[in-house]
């Protein structure tokens, strides 16, 4: 096992595209970590970068404690899994399996005993004589990953091993991957496009953008904490909600209601307002007595109940909220042209014992301490801001109160000499009055 270390990291191509722009990132040895964005944004080429199929042109790659710009895939001690299975229709899984091993001439008893304890890891031991062809996806991408533990690598690589199964297999393969990760205790890079998987699956996550690194944090607090809203619109299924509002004094207006400022938002003027649908509720069924609950009427457009939860899509007035980091979220998933008619759309998750109807106005409500405020400007998260602002004011002062601490400690360290210089300096003054005597 080891750590990776991605110090400065830029891939740039001969026509002057970067497709990785001075990434910064730090795996620890035994994690999972999970770079997920959108189509383009660099997380493949990251990733190759990492097990060698392709060149660095700035910066410094380090696995374990070595630098490793310049050493060749196979001397990485890398395993990599990619999209498609590669794997050869006229051998069995079990030659498939072992046919590095086999190529590194190691001893036949040796290959055995690995691709077995492999198999049992992956649950293939009863399909070991079989052929590709006779296997289902989930079972070839098993074999896949197993043609990659048999190597015992310091780190495996994966490049969206998921996405050519079918959705319900998918889930299936997520946990066999999470459960493979745990057990093996190897540092492991895996890269999707779909946030779901990234969630699900990682100890962190490093969410891209166009190249550039934009939040590399659990979970959780890129959930509840997002640092711009490129991370809060990526992160999250349904995606986050935005209405454009406006802060004036200690509140701040939304389309559709007027509420307090957020504690910790220092700010005025237009803002962007995100709201996660898990954060609306039918108002029959809203929390009693929520000190930042708020209620308000909308029309419903459209309801998909799901069986243990309802989706509901209403409709508000409202100006149009305009960012560059939106519209890539719009092109990566796909509604980009889709008409908005002058009024905007949002979805809210709603329990699934409400009785709301579609094409009726409904009482919902929502928490307004969960909302997410944004600059307009450059889509950073104003509550992040001023906590940043924060964190760094008190730093100065700490840095301050601790030069004044060691001048005061200096102070009284000299004083002592300062009392017992005046009998010095009168026995030097007799002496010169003395010595023409």
């Amino acid at each position: 096992m080891a750590d990776i270390k991605l110090h400065d990291i830029t891939k740039r191509y001969a026509d002057g595209t970067e497709a990785v722009k001075h990434m910064n990132l730090e795996i620890e040895d035994g994690e999972f970590m999970i770079l997920v964005g959108p189509s383009g944004c660099g997380k493949s080429t990251a990733l190759r970068m990492i097990a060698g199929l392709e060149d660095i042109s700035e910066g410094e790659l380090l696995i374990g404690d070595r630098v490793v710009n310049n050493l060749s895939p196979r001397d990485r001690d890398i395993a990599m899994v990619f999209q498609n299975y590669a794997l050869y229709p006229h051998m069995t899984v079990r030659q498939n399996m072992g046919f590095a091993l086999k190529l590194a001439k190691v001893p036949q008893a040796e290959i055995d005993a690995k691709v077995e304890d492999a198999a049992r890891t992956l649950d293939l031991t009863d399909h070991l004589d079989r052929k590709p062809a006779n296997l289902s996806g989930g079972q070839r991408q098993r074999v896949a990953m197993g043609r990659a533990i048999v190597r015992d690598p310091q780190v495996f690589l994966m490049d969206e091993p998921l996405s050519n199964l079918d959705a319900k297999l998918r889930v299936q393969m997520r946990t066999e991957v999470s459960r493979l990760q745990r057990s093996l205790s190897t540092t492991m890079v895996y890269v999707t496009h779909d946030q779901t998987e990234a969630m699900t699956l990682g100890d962190r996550v490093a969410v891209m953008r166009s190249g550039v690194l934009q939040q590399v944090d659990t979970p959780r607090v890129l959930y509840n904490d997002p640092v711009n809203i490129f991370v809060a619109g990526f992160i999250g299924s349904p995606a986050m909600n935005f209405f454009s509002g406006t802060i004036s004094g200690d509140k701040l207006k939304l389309p559709f209601a007027e509420v307090a400022v957020p504690e910790g938002v220092s700010h005025a003027g237009e803002v962007i307002v995100g709201i996660r649908p898990e954060d609306f509720e039918d108002a029959r069924f809203a929390p009693k007595d929520h000190p930042a609950g708020f209620e308000f009427e909308a029309p419903i457009e459209v309801l998909e109940s799901m069986g243990s939860e309802i989706y509901v899509y209403f409709s508000f007035q409202g100006g149009e909220v305009s960012s560059d980091e939106l519209a890539e979220l719009a092109r990566d998933s796909g509604i980009a042209e889709t008409p908005s008619g002058g009024a905007g759309l949002a979805v809210a998750r709603l329990n699934p014992e409400s009785d709301v109807r579609q094409g009726q106005r409904a009482k919902l409500w929502f928490d307004a301490a969960k909302l997410h405020l944004f600059d307009p400007g450059d889509g950073s998260s104003l509550r992040r801001a001023k906590a940043e602002q924060e964190a760094a004011a008190q730093a100065t002062q700490e840095a301050v109160e601790a030069e004044g601490g060691e001048a005061e400690g200096d102070a009284e360290a000299v004083e002592p000499e300062a009392e017992e210089d005046p009998p010095a300096r009168a026995g030097a003054e007799h002496d010169d009055e003395t010595t023409p005597e």
